[in-house]
């Protein structure tokens, strides 16, 4: 149901989160939408986001949630959609007030929204997905390859000790995980390489990542273009960046929020007009 109330208010939340482009896509959202509701950046250090929500009035619908919070974010709300659940973690916390109180539920457009962007960009069928990282990206993108596909997912990560949790999910959506260690330089070919680890370690090897992978999805979208980007454009790849993942998201999450939708190019060109003017 469309929620077009005058002047509620909604922000994203993380540490840091001033670089975030979520209230210039939300905003220029909208604009379009006719909406006068208020989208801003809020800091909230590890560990405070419970204490946050617990002190927000009803004036507030919704909180964007961003790192380190998504799996805190599970813990708090009063209800969690199965995707969020299975991915480990929410990106969305909704905001739901009626004559019993106030209800918090959370939800995880990161899954969909992985898949709208890969499936944009054409790239709908990667049965080997080798994942740089093992972080909450990387869980909710395991999600979002099981409907692409994918049979094995790949976790690269520097600490084998600290890739449990994301073990789990890829599991839970019904996938084999193999943990590697990123000191060996894992090599071979793979239908997709997705990287979620900033550009200073995936741009180490971007020449060997990119020349396994059948395509790349690069989750770093500032600085752009990032070494893994520009080599596998190179060689040819078809690549997916971390701001269409955004924008894809964003578009899911504006429907939660507001129950209205909007182009993705909407929020897209936006982002891009904000990176641009930077």
């Amino acid at each position: 149901m469309a929620d077009h109330g005058s002047g509620r208010r909604c922000a994203v939340v993380g540490h840091p989160v001033a670089h975030s482009l979520s209230p210039t896509m939300h905003r220029a959202a909208y604009a379009v939408l006719g909406l006068d509701w208020t989208f801003e950046p809020v800091d909230v250090v590890p560990g405070g986001l419970r204490a946050h929500v617990d002190a927000l009035d009803a004036t507030w619908r919704a909180l964007a949630v961003t790192a380190p919070h998504k799996r805190d974010a599970l813990d708090l709300a009063d209800s969690v959609t199965d995707v969020a659940r299975a991915a480990g973690g929410a990106n969305t916390l909704l905001l739901e007030h009626g004559p019993d109180g106030r209800h918090v539920r959370a939800d995880n457009t990161d899954v969909p929204g992985a898949r709208a962007a890969l499936s944009e960009a054409g790239v709908v069928d990667v049965p080997v997905v080798r994942v740089l990282g093992a972080g909450a990206t990387a869980a909710s993108v395991a999600h979002a390859v099981a409907g692409l596909g994918a049979g094995l997912v790949e976790l690269v990560v520097r600490d084998v000790g600290r890739a449990e949790e994301t073990v789990a999910a890829v599991h839970a959506a019904g996938l084999e995980a193999r943990v590697l260690d990123a000191s060996t330089s894992p090599t071979g070919p793979v239908d997709l390489l997705v990287s979620t680890v900033p550009e200073s370690v995936a741009g180490e090897r971007a020449d060997a990542w990119a020349g396994d992978a059948a395509a790349v999805f690069d989750v770093v979208y500032d600085p752009w273009p990032t070494r893994l980007s520009v080599a596998a454009r190179a060689a040819g790849r078809p690549v997916v960046t971390g701001l269409d993942l955004l924008a894809h998201q964003a578009v899911l999450q504006l429907l939660l929020m507001t129950g209205a939708s909007v182009d993705v190019d909407v929020v897209r060109g936006a982002a891009l007009e904000a990176l641009a003017s930077a």
